[in-house]
Order: structure tokens, then sequence, then C-alpha cells
């Protein structure tokens, strides 16, 4: 199974135009973040996990030709305000994008794109057909993936497991039952906005608190803030398992 970092970026903390800060005039591809997205292929089949404002930018950037489905952690729109651009994809394949979201997820998707599911559709709008998540295990394509009940803020959103590979961003907590279906995982990938606290996502110092209780294998660090500082600057504080993921990273699992 490979893992593509799509991107590792957040919409909190976007410097305005003309910063002259160290992250803005880094020359470093590896500073230079989109929203945050993933992709998954194993056994000829494609799955994005999110799909934000930058989507278009993303598949094409990675040369996506073929995409079977998209698994959505949560509703807000830097995770959902792409999926517009799904209508290249029904192109391709000939058939409406598969969808899979917890209920909750699926009435947003469904308020923001009402021109999608209207009784009188214009022609050539994007074609999605939707699965609800019920926090049981799933099967995409051949594909077994494990819903991971986390916390943003108060908001409960899902994080997934699939196979070795564990990923959950836009957290700030994870109980104890939930912990325990991602014990064992290989490589995980998990957020960290800043250095410090925040009220719905974990710091860099709380992530790398989780890696140590749960032991992978690999970690990455995704969702990341303008506020943590400069790739280069940040590795050498890492455990020699973690790395700062960045746009573009692939990783064999």
């Amino acid at each position: 199974m490979k893992l593509t970092f799509l991107g590792t970026g957040t919409s909190q903390g976007i410097p305005v135009i003309a910063c002259s800060c160290p992250v803005c005039q880094s020359t470093d591809p590896r500073d230079m973040r989109l929203r945050t997205s993933a992709l998954i292929e194993h056994n000829g089949v494609t799955i994005a996990i999110d799909a934000g404002p930058d989507f278009r930018q993303q598949m094409l950037r990675a040369k996506v030709k073929n995409l079977d489905g998209i698994i959505i952690t949560h509703e807000h729109r830097d995770h959902i305000s792409g999926l517009d651009d799904v209508r290249a994809f029904n192109w391709i394949n000939k058939r409406p994008m598969d969808i899979w979201a917890e209920p909750r997820v699926l009435n947003a998707i469904r308020a923001e794109y009402t021109y999608v599911f209207a009784e009188q559709k214009y022609p050539g709008i994007p074609e999605i057909c939707l699965h609800e998540l019920d926090g049981h295990p799933f099967d995409v394509m051949g594909i077994k993936i494990t819903p991971i009940r986390v916390h943003h803020h108060k908001l409960p959103i899902y994080g997934f497991r699939i196979g070795d590979l564990t990923y959950i961003t836009d957290a700030n907590f994870i109980s104890e039952e939930e912990k325990e279906k991602i014990i064992g995982t290989k490589y995980l990938v998990i957020n960290a906005l800043r250095m410090q606290k925040h009220l719905s996502h974990y710091s860099l110092p709380e992530a790398l608190k989780v890696i140590a209780e749960l032991g992978p294998r690999r970690a990455y660090i995704t969702h990341i803030g303008h506020q943590m500082g400069l790739y280069n600057d940040i590795t050498p504080q890492l455990p020699e398992n973690v790395t700062l993921a960045y746009d573009g990273l692939t990783v064999e699992c």
C-alpha cells in the first residue's frame, strides 16, 4: 500500500500576502503546504482522504488519473470544499464519485452542494454517491477501513485505520477505547498544528506523547500550521522514528 501526502497544511495561520517571515520566504518546497489531504493506493484502487479547497491542484500535481472514492474525516470546509471538482473523475470513469462519511457530515455535504442533489439537475454538475459510516469497519473495493473516533475539541470526527496505517487529522483527544483500535499500527499519521497548545488540535509535544504511547514503527506529522516554523528547524527536534510530513511525500506501508 502506498500513502501520498497530497497536502500537509491548514487554513489556520495562513500568512498575509507579502509576509516577510521565514516560512513565507522559504524556498524549501517542504515548507509550502496545501490543505491537508492524502491518497491511498492499493491493489489498483485509489482512495482520497478529504477533499479541501486545494483538491483540484493536488490531483493535478500528483498526476492522479483515477480516483475510486473519497473518505471524509469531518465537514469543515478545508476538508470538503473541493468536492465540486470530482466532476473530472465523473467524466473519466463514467460514474458517480463514491463518498463515505458519517451522517452529520453527509448532511453538511448535501447542504453545501444543494445543486448536486437537486431534483432538477443542471447539466454537467458533479455526480456523487453518498455512503453512510456508522463506526463499524467498511470496505472500499476490497480495502478494509476501520473508523477511529477522535475529537476535534468538542466535535467528534473520524480518523481511519487501513491495514498497518492509521491516519488522524484535526484531533486533540483520542479515548483509550479508540486507541485500542490503533495499537499495532506500523505507520501513524497524526496532526500537530504548532508548538504551543491549541483549543482543537494537538500541539507537537502532545502529538509526540501520543506517538510514544502508541509505539508505531514510523510516525508522520500533518496538518501543520504556519506557526510551526521551518522544516529544517523542526526536524532535528523530532525523535528518530518521527517525520514532519510534507506535500508530495510518499510512504510504502
